[in-house]
């Protein structure tokens, strides 16, 4: 079995860490995101992944290099931005069994050996795994018949509304995007699909009880984070706070459960530390206070300073003495108060 990997997305929203660290390779806990994603494909006996045009692509050089195990990774370039429809039907040429589609912003514990059963029971082209949401006034919804096949897909509703959302995994037969155009940008959601439910192809939707999460804000990033320390994200089990091996954490520092401390990081006396992700060689120093915040590689939170809320890309430094709220700050920059 093959997977194709969307791994093209800029991570606007979740700017300024994703201007040094690509989205898929930010970490959850102790590994860079795309490990778990990896890691679940192979599982369901995955062999093959495809990253489909990284953005920031030389930070997946060391990262394909150093992989070890399932699935073997390789990654499709593309010369101009071609959506998501276009970067898969792109990764896709020359396929020619049956293959797993999936965003690679997504935290799931997905069944995918049941739907790829249930793909195969139906006789799709196309099978899209649908999650159930309390307010889809983030999403598009997508309406079933009695059978399970796509009727219609409907834009984000105005007012909070229950229904079946994409959850950005599919499953494609070989030639299935094969009149998809790659002269430019085509959105499977908004417009593949739909051509292809206007033209008769069968296409069927999938509703996953999973988990599910699009890590695509630094609140999401946060709650992810949280969900996995807490054991809600299947497959993954970590203690929390969570220390890696060669942080260092003062014997009279302050820690809250949900807090994840990585490699050669610092946290010093007196300091107190909440709902918060410390990256690779960052430091909060003596009777700071982190509250809500993720700082980035090798950010400095000075001696006695409080932030809430923060998001601090590489480098990046809040003096002695200051109180924020909210802040982001680029890589490298000092917090101007």
């Amino acid at each position: 079995m093959k997977a194709v990997v969307l791994v093209g997305g800029e991570g606007t929203r979740l700017r300024p860490l994703t201007e040094t660290i690509p989205k898929p390779l930010l970490p959850l806990v102790d590994r860079a995101f795309l490990h778990h994603v990896l890691d679940h494909l192979s599982r369901h006996g995955v062999r093959e992944v495809i990253l489909s045009s990284p953005y920031l692509e030389a930070a997946f050089v060391p990262f394909v290099r150093e992989r070890r195990g399932d699935p073997a990774v390789t990654w499709i370039t593309e010369a101009t931005p071609l959506g998501t429809g276009g970067a898969i039907a792109n990764a896709a040429r020359g396929l020619t069994e049956t293959f797993l589609a999936l965003n690679g912003d997504i935290l799931t514990d997905l069944d995918l050996t049941e739907l790829l059963a249930r793909h195969r029971e139906s006789g799709a082209t196309a099978t899209i795994t649908l999650v159930p949401v309390e307010d889809a006034r983030a999403f598009g919804l997508v309406s079933l018949d009695d059978s399970g096949r796509v009727r219609e897909f409907r834009e984000k509703p105005a007012e909070p509304v229950r229904g079946l959302v994409n959850a950005g995994t599919y499953v494609l037969e070989p030639g299935a995007l094969d009149d998809v155009s790659l002269d430019g940008p085509v959105s499977i959601e908004r417009e593949t699909f739909p051509a292809m439910i206007a033209a008769g192809c069968p296409v069927f939707g999938h509703v996953a009880r999973a988990y599910w999460m699009d890590l695509g804000t630094p609140e999401k990033y946060l709650q992810a984070t949280f969900d996995v320390l807490e054991g809600r994200v299947g497959g993954l089990d970590y203690p929390a706070p969570f220390l890696a091996e060669t942080a260092e954490v003062s014997l009279r520092a302050h820690l809250g459960r949900w807090v994840v401390v990585s490699p050669d990081a610092r946290i010093g006396d007196e300091a107190e530390v909440e709902d918060s992700i410390l990256l690779r060689g960052s430091t909060v120093e003596e009777g700071a206070r982190v509250r809500g915040s993720i700082l980035g590689p090798n950010v400095r939170v000075g001696r006695k300073a409080e932030v809430t809320g923060a998001v601090l890309a590489e480098g990046a430094i809040v003096p002695a003495g200051v109180r924020a709220d909210s802040p982001r700050v680029p890589p490298g920059q000092i917090l101007s108060v």
